[in-house]
């Protein structure tokens, strides 16, 4: 029985061995903190405004899409692997997207609702793909940008609209 264990004890070793050694371990961790954090901001600035697709979900995309490019990645996979792997995330968020889009058809006009928050996921994802690849720099300035656009756009359209409204 004893050599029973020890063959279990030695498959779970093996399996859990994809993490080779400190350096791997530190660039996984940072790159998926790194996918959720950012993901984080953009979420934390969508619920502050209401928004359906809060932190969770921009952090749970954002992460997704780190580890479906990471794994492949530390495996060993080529180039244009990689390229099917972005192209399978980038359908998967488009279903996502599509799910948080609205059309009101009361009254004459109909209004669309949610196509900022389905970009915004759309934008989480390539986020958390540049950092699952190693692109933090990357990541952080399309972060800071897309914070820009959700959270100062809005006022200069106002503004905008404010000066159409005062001359005519």
């Amino acid at each position: 029985m004893n050599a029973w264990w020890h063959e279990v004890w030695v498959t779970l070793q093996a399996e859990f061995a994809d993490v080779g050694d400190a350096s791997q371990l530190t660039r996984i961790t940072v790159r998926l903190l790194m996918a959720a954090v950012l993901g984080a901001i953009l979420g934390f600035e969508r619920e502050h405004k209401g928004k359906a697709a809060g932190v969770r979900t921009h952090m749970l995309v954002a992460l997704g899409a780190a580890l479906f490019v990471l794994v492949p990645q530390m495996s060993g996979s080529q180039a244009d692997a990689m390229s099917r792997v972005v192209q399978g995330v980038i359908a998967g968020i488009g279903f996502l997207g599509a799910g948080t889009i609205l059309k009101n058809n009361e009254g004459d006009e109909g209004h669309v609702k949610g196509l900022t928050t389905a970009a915004g996921l759309w934008m989480t994802a390539a986020i958390g793909v540049s950092a699952g690849l190693g692109r933090e720099a990357t990541a952080v300035l399309s972060t800071l940008l897309a914070l820009a656009i959700l959270s100062v756009m809005p006022a200069v359209v106002r503004m905008i609209d404010k000066d159409k409204d005062q001359n005519p």
